[in-house]
Formats: C-alpha cells, structure tokens, sequence
C-alpha cells in the first residue's frame, strides 16, 4: 500500500493567495505522475478555488464545532464542505484545541460528511483523540516541527508506541483510524522509516512548500 502523503500549505507565501493554484497543480501533476495518496491542507479561504481546479483531495486547515446560527467568525463544517473540502486538520500544533473542543469537532465535521485529520503532540494525548474515532491521527512532536529532523528518525520508540496505540484502539471498530505522523519529514528515508514503525502516512509542510525547486522536491520525496 502507498503511503498517504498530506502536504500542510500553512500560510506560507508560496502557496496562499495568487500562488496557492500553482503550488496545488505541482502536487496534482506529481500524484498522477508517481501514483502518490496525496492531499493538501489549504488556507480555509483557498478551499473553494483549489478544490475546483485540482482533483487530489483538499483539506481546510481548522474548523470550528458550530452549527447553523449566529456564529461570526466561525468557520462552519457545513460550509467548508460545500465549498469543496475533503477533510480538515484538526489540532495541528499552531491551532491547539482543548480535548472537549477536539472532540465536538470532530463530531461536527463527521456530522457535515469532512473526513477528520486529527493531530497530537503527545502519545497521552494521542490515546485520548483516539477515543474519540477520528478518521486519520497524526502523531507531531513540537520540537521537531521544521527542523528538518524527522520525527521518524529521531524519535522511533514515539512513533512505533503511537502506531501500536492507534491499532489497539482500533479492535472491534468498523471504522478504522489511520495512524499517521509529522515533524520534520523532508527525505524519502524519513517515510520509508515511519512506515517501517507501523503508520499508513505523514505530515509534511516546509520541506516541500518551501523548496526552491517544490516539483522536484516532492517527486523526489515519494519517487518508489
């Protein structure tokens, strides 16, 4: 099975606004060029265009637990579904969530038909998402995040106890959740490693958004 592979966009220059079109077809020709499970977590204001121009699946960087109602500000599961999101990030570490939040969220967004991408920094807080039967689960430890080490490398007793965690809590389920991480995964050994520790896919975001060359980057990243 190919490794799924979630390109985080942030709000970095390189794919917001006037460029985040061309950064979303780099990964687009890539996904179709090396068969790659690709998605992309856009600024929530790029949904729309990106999902309407691009066919790998899009994800809205946060949502908020509301429903229908007086609730300026809110960024409604509904409404991002509507405007073409596939799933959504949920908890990254630049937008923590109480675990009461967490979970309100992830019920909302399932409720609106948004596959949810839930992320944890922690193997205790890990195991607490897991409860809550996100569709993916990502494992991030801050530290590592943007530094180019991957959490796969240094980190692999982490990754392998999180993956084990993940499959433990998913006896007996239909619905499985699928184990992921991120942190500092910038080389194809970096997934080759977590795969090799027991999770389906990773994160990744600077690596790639950032590159000089972002087309021969991810090529290189998910080549095999």
């Amino acid at each position: 099975m190919k490794p799924i592979i979630i390109v985080n966009f942030k709000a970095y220059e390189e794919a917001t606004g006037s460029n985040v079109l061309g950064m979303a077809k780099i990964h687009e020709r890539v996904a179709k060029k090396t068969g790659a499970k690709m998605m992309i977590a856009v600024q929530n204001a790029d949904v729309y265009r990106v999902s309407n121009t691009v066919s790998i699946h899009v994800l809205a960087q946060h949502a908020d637990p509301v429903e229908f109602g007086a609730h300026t500000g809110s960024d409604l599961p509904e409404d991002l579904r509507s405007n073409g999101a596939w799933g959504v990030l949920i908890n990254h570490s630049e937008d923590r969530m109480e675990l009461l939040v967490i979970e309100k969220t992830i019920k909302r967004c399932s409720q609106a038909g948004l596959k949810t991408i839930a992320c944890a920094e922690s193997i205790t807080k890990a195991f607490e998402i897991a409860k809550m039967k996100p569709d993916f689960l990502a494992f991030e430890d801050p530290e590592l995040i943007g530094t180019g080490k991957s959490v796969s490398r240094q980190k692999p007793e982490s990754v392998r106890k999180f993956a084990e965690m993940v499959k433990k809590a998913n006896k007996g389920r239909k619905r499985k959740t699928i184990p992921l991480c991120g942190a500092g995964i910038s080389e194809r050994q970096d997934i080759i490693k977590a795969l090799e520790l027991g999770v389906d896919g990773v994160l990744v975001a600077s690596a790639i958004v950032k590159a000089r060359n972002p087309a021969k980057t991810l090529e290189k990243l998910v080549a095999g």
